[in-house]
């Protein structure tokens, strides 16, 4: 369940980073993510993903927890 929550924070971190990449934030120039609004929305997706993805870790450790 641990493993599920982490993966879902990082995807969550990568979408973040590829979103500010998009909006000319973050990262190098030489990216072609870098100003492409393209990229603004699929951070958010992949953001919104991972942080679904970390929500169900976190609801399946609680589960769990009360089970026992």
């Amino acid at each position: 369940m641990k493993l599920i929550t982490l993966a879902g924070a990082g995807i969550t971190i990568m979408g973040v980073i590829f979103h500010l990449q998009g909006q000319s934030i973050v990262g190098p120039e030489s990216s072609f993510m870098y100003s492409n609004p393209e990229w603004v929305d699929y951070g958010i997706q992949i953001a919104v993903i991972g942080t679904i993805i970390m929500a169900i870790g976190i609801s399946l450790r609680f589960i769990r927890k009360s089970k026992r």
